[in-house]
């Protein structure tokens, strides 16, 4: 009865009117902040810091929360549009979400991501809200062995499974682990592979990475079309700017599950919804009766990874609120703005702030609807994009990418980078090789590195620690099955059509 009466009073806090306006500051900021790439949450929430001093820290937090989960909206917008995800979790969006753009389904692909983001976003909500507590303990049985595994599970699925060959999207996994070694050796501080520039020492960022392949190399095959005379005419649109009725029916399964999955793995601290996104996709990919839609169009590839990295942010404030362990980078930021109002998270802060957390909880319900709200009109604005000719919208992608990417480091180091990842992005789309898992695997290598080193550490050097618990094994497992079912399958096929025929 306790915790009802508190939830209770954290929604008498969530609404109040000052309460209401600076949750609807946060999620208008959050969802502008998403739509430009290479900015992000942390960086969003850290910029807005500053100017939350002497505010209520109630009414703070909700704020920056809300710039957190709105930014998770907004990033799908550039990814389905003109293939420029907003964040790491977007990639996987981009692949089905810009194919149906060119089909003449952006509307209906804007339109499942925004929902499929209400319902995942208020699925978590209510996660959090009832599991808060009893999940936290699942996540402290998660070492950096079992992270290690979760990881090489995330990057094997993915690398068989966005490509047409399941060896080159392994060589893709493995190029993306390479870029992922350039910078200082967190272990030793010895610089590796910075071929004596200074820049490399802090690492070969994301947004560079992404942007290039994707933003940039998309202008460059667009370019390769209106040389060859085909790529004057502007993306059409096709039907109404909403779902058809075997669209919705297609997306309901992948976002209720997306919820579940993101969720999960936003309890675990560290996975964030980069995997969580990966996961979705490679469960509807899996679990669909025709696969081979997928990465040409398929609406579950939007809506799953979608409603995951949505639910994600709600997973991931599971072990902010109850351990104090921030989950990611955005909640890293959230926990600084927690300690400078006084404000310690961990196991007590339930007890002693009790209108602090549910009034924040709470708080989410409010913004999810408020995105919703927010997010469906802009559909038909945003999808004027693709009416833009090509002779303008393409000089418009370059000098957004190039501002987002410049802003973050101010070096001409990541413009010569995003030029060269753009050539690479474009001659692999010539050799059918895919460029998820190379930036999926950039992301995740330096966490997967530096979780072996630690378990190793541990386990003085010897490698049975990733068999020392049943999470290990079974993600081992499943990763072994992951990269050997694509050579499997096709042989089982050829098998049985073989013994049809005799």
């Amino acid at each position: 009865m306790d915790t009802l009466n508190h939830i209770l009073n954290g929604f008498a806090v969530s609404t109040m009117p000052i309460n209401l306006w600076y949750t609807f500051i946060g999620v208008f900021l959050g969802t502008i902040i998403g739509v430009l790439p290479g900015i992000g949450p942390s960086a969003g929430i850290a910029l807005l810091i500053p100017v939350t001093f002497g505010m209520n820290p109630t009414s703070a937090l909700i704020m920056m929360c809300g710039i957190y989960y709105g930014t998770k909206y907004g990033g799908s917008t550039t990814a389905i549009l003109i293939r420029t995800p907003g964040e790491a979790a977007s990639v996987m969006t981009s692949i089905d979400g810009y194919e149906m753009a060119k089909k003449g389904r952006a509307g209906a692909a804007l339109a499942v991501s925004a929902i499929g983001s209400f319902i995942a976003g208020t699925l978590g909500v209510i996660g959090l809200t009832i599991f808060a507590v009893p999940l936290s303990s699942m996540a402290l049985k998660f070492g950096p062995a079992e992270y290690f595994t979760l990881m090489l599970f995330a990057m094997t699925a993915v690398s068989t499974l966005t490509g047409k060959s399941p060896a080159k999207g392994l060589l893709a996994t493995i190029l993306g682990l390479m870029i992922a070694t350039i910078g200082i050796d967190l272990q030793s501080g010895q610089a590796r592979y910075t071929m004596g520039i200074p820049e490399f020492q802090d690492g070969v960022g994301f947004v560079v990475v992404v942007v290039g392949l994707f933003a940039v190399a998309e202008v460059f095959r667009g370019l390769e079309d209106i040389y060859k005379g085909t790529g004057a005419q502007t993306m059409k649109i096709t039907g109404k700017l909403w779902l058809t009725k075997e669209e919705w029916m297609r997306s309901i399964g992948p976002i209720w599950r997306g919820g579940i999955i993101g969720f999960i793995i936003g309890v675990l601290p560290g996975a964030g919804g980069t995997i969580a996104s990966i996961m979705s996709y490679t469960t509807e990919k899996r679990l669909s009766k025709h696969p081979e839609e997928f990465g040409h169009g398929a609406i579950e590839g939007v809506a799953g990874p979608e409603a995951a990295n949505n639910s994600d942010t709600a997973g991931a404030m599971v072990p902010l609120l109850t351990l104090g362990i921030p989950g990611g980078g955005a909640t890293a930021v959230l926990m600084g703005a927690f300690i400078m109002y006084g404000i310690q998270p961990g196991p007590l802060l339930f007890q002693n702030r009790p209108d602090l957390v549910w009034g924040l909880i709470n708080s989410m319900y409010i913004g999810n609807v408020m995105l919703l709200i927010l997010n469906l009109p802009l559909i038909g604005i945003f999808v004027q994009l693709l009416k833009i000719p090509s002779g303008i919208l393409y000089p418009l992608i370059i000098a957004i990418s190039v501002i987002g990417a410049y802003a973050i480091n101010g070096s001409m180091t990541d413009l010569y980078l995003i030029l060269i990842f753009g050539v690479v992005g474009y001659v692999f789309d010539k050799i059918d090789i895919p460029v998820a898992p190379l930036v999926l695997s950039l992301v995740l290598g330096g966490m997967m590195e530096q979780s072996f080193r630690q378990a190793m550490t541990i386990s003085g050097g010897h490698p049975k620690i990733f068999f020392g618990s049943v999470i290990t094994v079974t993600l081992i497992v499943m990763s072994v099955v992951s990269i050997l079912l694509p050579f499997i399958l096709p042989m089982l096929k050829k098998y049985k059509e073989d013994g049809k025929d005799e």
